[in-house]
């Protein structure tokens, strides 16, 4: 069966390039015969906000999209699908991770981390076996680490790694908890997903993904097929981040703008993706 996923984190109102990526997911499903599921990513719990949420069901609402799977409104997804019910589950993968031995403790902030010669980080070869609790543990990321992903026409990238990403946190500072690396692979694996649509921005993301399946020995993710498509920009050619202003989905709900345009370019876009589609 095939089966894709909208995933939104309620971290700030929705804008039009999550739009794009919810209506190009949802037409092509439709093109092929997929079922699509709603996943609410909320494992930032700090940064979720329940008018967040709301905002997710009144914008799929808006542009007419229909799942056919997940909650069907904020109280449902609280109770029955918030990543949060989940969290022994990605725990349980991060800890297969560590016990293969490839994580190491790191407490060095990002932009140190970053500025840092990974062969040469003073974290990441360290033997040093104590380890205070509330520790973040990183992926060590091997050099070289070529990835395969699979693309929608059937053929595969191979990705450079090391290139895409630093070696991510896969157990965050705050009680071990699992980050979104781990997270989000683990549910793909168990919902099934069959292939993603997703942003220029996270093909890093998708190829750490692939490796912790390989490491994880979760051969069925190598099978699933991705697309990125480039990113709405603003005006000054900007990245859109969620706003509450201009550019996010409630001002144009709340100023009786319509969806139509936006289901228009989605819908093309869809429609050319389906021509190469092999699965």
């Amino acid at each position: 069966m095939k089966k894709t996923r909208i995933a939104p984190t309620p971290s700030g109102y929705l804008h039009a390039g999550n739009a794009f990526n919810f209506l190009v997911t949802a037409a092509l499903a439709k093109v092929v015969g997929a079922k699509v599921v709603l996943r609410i990513d909320d494992l930032d719990a700090e940064r979720s906000r329940l008018e967040y949420v709301e905002d997710i069901f009144q914008s799929l609402e808006w542009l007419g999209i229909r799942v056919d799977e997940g909650p069907s409104g904020p109280t449902d997804f609280r109770t029955n699908w918030s990543q949060q019910l989940r969290l022994e589950r990605y725990t349980a993968l991060a800890e297969e991770l560590r016990a293969a031995g490839v994580l190491y403790p790191c407490t060095c902030a990002r932009p140190r981390f970053e500025q840092m010669d990974r062969n040469e980080h003073p974290c990441r070869t360290s033997k040093e076996e104590a380890v205070a609790h509330g520790t973040p543990w990183r992926l060590r990321i091997p050099v070289p680490c070529t990835v395969g992903v699979k693309q929608f026409d059937g053929t595969t990238s191979a990705l450079d790694l090391p290139a895409l990403l630093p070696d991510p946190i896969i157990l965050q500072r705050d009680n071990a908890r699992p980050a979104y690396q781990i997270a989000s692979l683990c549910d793909d694996l168990e919902m099934g997903i069959t292939f993603i649509v997703r942003g220029a921005d996270l093909l890093p993301s998708t190829a750490c993904q692939a490796h912790l399946a390989q490491l994880l020995k979760r051969d069925t993710f190598a099978e699933v097929r991705f697309h990125h498509h480039a990113l709405a920009v603003d005006a000054d050619g900007s990245k859109l981040s969620k706003s509450a202003g201009s550019a996010s989905l409630k001002a144009m709900r709340e100023a009786g703008t319509s969806p139509a345009a936006l289901i228009a370019q989605a819908t093309a876009y869809a429609e050319m993706l389906a021509k190469h589609f092999r699965l």
